[in-house]
């Protein structure tokens, strides 16, 4: 996952602007847009862990600010899709936003849970193969 997962969280920063995280089910195991050093290798939050284990989307609503992380990490989650392989749930990939850099464009949501949706479902297809 690990390889794979680097050079999609890469793509979609650079072809989307977004701040992507990829996790297993404990740690961070790929980052882009965000500080490599602030977010690789570190337990996810009680927060994203209980995202993962509803086993669907969770796009942020209002002002809720669920951190990715349990560090005093200045990005939230704005959108989230359990990565699920053969019917188990092996991580997570998340969109990230900082405190002032919520995305209120509709369009612009709706394409960002889609791209989350496709690399979430991307990476556990490439799981199963």
């Amino acid at each position: 996952l690990m390889s794979i997962a680097a050079q999609y969280a890469d793509t979609l920063n650079k072809t989307c602007g977004m701040s992507v995280i990829i996790s297993d089910r404990d740690a961070i195991v790929a980052c882009a847009g965000v500080p490599k050093k602030e977010y690789t290798e570190k337990k996810l939050s009680d927060e994203l862990e209980d995202i993962i284990d509803s086993r669907a989307l969770y796009a942020q609503s209002g002002e809720v600010r669920l951190p990715a992380i349990n560090d005093n990490s200045s990005h939230f989650i704005s959108c989230a899709m359990p990565i699920i392989s053969e019917g188990d749930i092996v991580g997570c990939v998340a969109s990230l936003h900082s405190s002032d850099g919520i995305n209120t464009s509709q369009l612009a949501r709706d394409v960002e849970i889609k791209l989350i949706q496709t690399a979430a479902s991307f990476l556990g297809k490439q799981l199963e193969a």
